[in-house]
């Protein structure tokens, strides 16, 4: 692979992102290469012990502009060991001498990308997650009578 992580002048290490941690949640900020780019992009990845199983990542698209996913947090767990998700959302790791990277393809009506993450840094994200809810004991984390409430209220 030739891309941005193959630039010494672009460091994505985890010295590339920034991290804010509180008891109920994880906010990240990384650069990410978009495939056949060699500028980064700048992504906050967001983490909420009240949706314990969902993961939001926005994307700036331009300035000012961020587009929002929200991706489930055991198929980011699963892509940093093998190919994980279907459709809409895949993920899988990729190896080079000199990085280890995350690939991370998403797809909507309106259009594809494909984008390159350091694996270090997707891992410590997923990291202080499960320090605030262990992986596997969301179901404990989940407020089922908040919902409904929420869902009653329209």
């Amino acid at each position: 692979m030739n891309g941005p992580f193959d630039d010494p002048s672009c460091d994505m290490s985890e010295a590339s992102w920034e991290a804010e941690m509180s008891f109920d949640g994880v906010h990240e900020e990384m650069l990410v290469a978009v495939h056949g780019d060699g500028t980064p992009v700048r992504s906050r990845w967001t983490y909420r012990a009240g949706e314990p199983y969902a993961v939001t990542v926005a994307f700036q698209a331009g300035p000012g502009r961020w587009v929002e996913w929200v991706f489930a947090r055991d198929i980011i767990d699963a892509g940093l060991v093998g190919s994980a998700g279907l459709g809409d959302v895949r993920i899988r790791p990729e190896r080079t001498l000199e990085h280890s990277v995350v690939v991370l393809e998403i797809s909507s009506p309106e259009g594809e990308a494909r984008l390159e993450l350091d694996l270090r840094s997707v891992a410590a994200f997923l990291d202080a997650t499960a320090a605030i809810v262990p992986l596997g004991e969301e179901e404990d984390y989940l407020d089922i009578d908040g919902l409904i409430d929420e869902l009653t209220r329209v």
